[in-house]
């Protein structure tokens, strides 16, 4: 499937050596005003190049609407854009026209297709989030209508960890340096974890916080829309995710019910929770409270050194990719974070409004 949401639907195309990533936003709101400034910004969030601790790849990454938007407003009609890629090195995946990498898609695809792109590994490359950044921002803009905003930071890279509840932090200061994490001497502490993989031309993974906040209580599905489960799914669409946990997760696992069991209180007109250990929804329908989950990225798979595989007679060979890549790509993620969670969020806000008078 190419296509995701119900109402508020993202259609992604587009190879990342082919002529262009781009998509076809459908469902959104007719007269939302249009920020072309914030969306080139969340897209500049994504690309490459932009720190020493990233892929050294220089691609501009310029969006290029071509409908659905005049005169600065949602028009209610298809929203088409595109993004034109430059600077490819197609010649850099040349060596790998016969072979499988180890941990890439690229044995998966053969066998799913009898063909694939080879080239930066087609459609199964991260460059495809292009489409889903771009989405994503305008469901952003979409959202804000609504007093929602969402935040997502860098918790974790290898074994270093930000303990720091959320709450306790400032969720902008992420910006403020290269790791995007909130925190300046755990951030300090992943930059050199990251530097020291990248001279030993290997890579680490990380873990990616986000956090939603303004969400009223009633969206989701009771059964199977439930909205953790469409959070997760769209966080475990994104490449290289591997994990995916709201609330207290795993650690609510070793709990009795008794201490993990949120604690109501009730105002004038509405309940909320003293202690949020459900992550914001229950019953698969939000409560009104925060919504907080973890995302966790394996390293990449794409490694500047020798390692062993199997080419397509299935013969044991050995490979010694080039390329540009980066060393951790949990940075990077941040913004594509974001934008599935925003997507997520827009479409069951329209689909809420349906659901009573």
């Amino acid at each position: 499937m190419n296509t995701f949401g119900r109402i508020f639907r993202l259609t992604s195309f587009g190879e990342s050596h082919g002529r262009g990533i781009g998509g076809v936003l459908d469902g959104c709101p007719a007269g939302l005003s249009i920020d072309l400034d914030f969306i080139q910004r969340e897209l500049d969030r994504r690309k490459p190049g932009q720190s020493e601790i990233t892929t050294q790849r220089q691609e501009s990454d310029k969006v290029e609407f071509l409908s659905g938007i005049f005169e600065g407003k949602t028009l209610g009609t298809p929203i088409a854009f595109v993004v034109w890629n430059k600077g490819q090195h197609t010649e850099d995946y040349s060596s790998l026209k016969d072979v499988f990498r180890p941990s890439h898609a690229d044995y998966t695809y053969a066998q799913k297709y009898g063909i694939r792109d080879y080239r930066g590994g087609g459609r199964s490359s991260a460059r495809e989030t292009i489409a889903r950044v771009v989405a994503g921002a305008i469901a952003k803009l979409y959202l804000k209508h609504a007093g929602i905003e969402v935040n997502a930071f860098v918790s974790q890279v290898g074994e270093i960890t930000l303990d720091t509840h959320y709450s306790q932090l400032d969720l902008h200061k992420a910006e403020e340096n290269k790791v995007r994490c909130p925190d300046v001497t755990t951030a300090g502490k992943m930059i050199r974890r990251i530097e020291q993989v990248a001279e030993e031309h290997d890579t680490v993974g990380g873990v990616i916080t986000c956090v939603a906040r303004g969400v009223p209580p009633g969206l989701g599905e009771p059964v199977f829309g439930k909205l953790h489960a469409n959070l997760g799914n769209a966080m475990l669409g994104i490449n290289a995710v591997k994990g995916f946990e709201i609330g207290s997760g795993f650690e609510g696992a070793r709990r009795t019910g008794s201490q993990n069991n949120d604690i109501f209180i009730a105002t004038k007109r509405e309940i909320r929770t003293k202690t949020n250990y459900s992550g914001g929804i229950q019953g698969g329908i939000s409560n009104g409270e925060d919504i907080y989950f973890k995302v966790a990225f394996k390293p990449v798979a794409t490694l500047l050194k020798k390692q062993p595989t199997v080419d397509k007679d299935y013969n044991e060979v050995e490979i010694h990719p080039g390329g540009r890549h980066d060393p951790c790509v949990v940075p990077r993620a941040v913004p594509i974070v974001e934008a599935m969670t925003a997507l997520v969020l827009a479409d069951h806000f329209l689909l809420f409004k349906l659901n009573k008078l």
